[in-house]
């Protein structure tokens, strides 16, 4: 299991709310979670697939949902 962390905007029940369709939709994530307690709002994903593959398909989901994000 690999588990990859991103740096993103999402700092909110809201803002989870609105993301939680996208990533939910990416068949590759196992499982997520965002720490919006700290200041870099670290969305952490868990996979067995390819870390390249998989941070291309969650940072092209989280921008979808309208928030940023960068690889760490």
């Amino acid at each position: 299991m690999n588990t990859l962390q991103f740096k993103t905007n999402i700092n909110c029940g809201n803002c989870i709310k609105s993301v939680t369709p996208f990533l939910n939709a990416l068949e590759t994530v196992d499982r997520w979670q965002v720490n919006t307690e700290v200041t870099d709002k670290i969305l952490s994903v868990e996979t067995d697939e390819s870390e390249t593959e998989v941070t291309q398909q969650v940072m092209q989901a989280v921008q979808e949902a309208g928030f940023r994000i960068e690889s760490i």
